[in-house]
């Protein structure tokens, strides 16, 4: 397996990050593995409603390659751009699914409804803890929860390793400070952005590069790593617009751009 390594603060532990496409990336935190939005489909048409969500390239690793998992980070369900058709098959395959309340509701069996600001710990290998916090997210405009439904982000920290923030799909810079304020230091930030459009809301849903770049300002992480911001036909900023975005702001030193399928040590913290 090809390892590359991210520049990072002196750190006491470091995480790894195998990023499969869109949403979907392997977290090696504390000698646990935990996996975020399963999207494995090939691509192809999603209906959603009365809209049709097209998934235009791959993943750069299959649910059967990926193998176990401690653990699913599932900001929501209700939309296949982060839970797809294999990507449901999947979550049959983990013991643990943290999530929205109403996603828990829908989906049953290992789904957990992690509610922001409380936390799920789960066990080290050999001793020890690695904490799952809930944090808000705001798929869209301010009073559009009701069209978008409920989203989740997350921060997992533990004794002697990096604290790391997954936005989910979130568009609001609000929350992104409640975070910092609630949750910092944050040592690596992993923000969805891709400015998702809805026609339904004539509104963008997630995150542009230049508010990416605003949220990893606000956040002051030394490791800022960027997903899902490509793959599917509803997200109008490519993957090339981030590091534009972030050298605009004197920032391009903060950002790591993760080779698909490749395995990435991130540091992260004062060690």
């Amino acid at each position: 397996m090809k390892i590359g390594t991210a520049p990072a603060r002196t750190s006491v532990a470091h995480i790894t990050v195998q990023h499969l496409g869109g949403p979907t990336a392997v977290f090696g935190v504390g000698g646990l593995r935990l996996l975020t939005d399963p999207t494995f489909d090939p691509p192809g048409d999603h209906p959603i409603g009365v809209r049709n969500l097209v998934k235009t390239s791959s993943p750069a690793g299959s649910a059967d390659a990926v193998g176990a998992m401690d653990a699913v980070l599932l900001s929501h369900d209700q939309h296949p751009d982060n839970l797809d058709y294999a990507g449901r098959l999947f979550l049959g395959t983990v013991p643990l699914i943290l999530t929205t309340a109403s996603a828990a509701e829908r989906l049953g069996g290992a789904a957990l409804a992690l509610p922001a600001w409380h936390s799920h710990v789960l066990a080290r290998p050999g001793g020890g803890e690695v904490k799952v916090t809930g944090v808000p997210a705001q798929h869209g405009p301010a009073g559009t929860e009701h069209v978008t439904g409920e989203v989740r982000g997350f921060v997992i920290s533990g004794i002697n390793l990096p604290t790391v923030y997954i936005s989910g799909d979130n568009a609001s810079l609000a929350v992104v400070q409640e975070v910092a304020d609630h949750a910092g230091p944050i040592d690596v930030a992993v923000l969805f952005a891709g400015r998702a459009r809805s026609p339904l809301l004539e509104a963008y849903l997630t995150f542009s590069a230049d508010q990416a770049a605003r949220a990893a300002e606000i956040l002051g992480s030394p490791v800022v790593i960027p997903m899902h911001v490509d793959g599917w036909n509803h997200l109008t900023e490519d993957a090339d617009s981030i590091p534009k975005a972030f050298a605009a702001r004197g920032l391009a030193d903060k950002l790591l751009v993760l080779t698909p399928g490749v395995t990435t040590l991130v540091g992260g913290g004062d060690g």
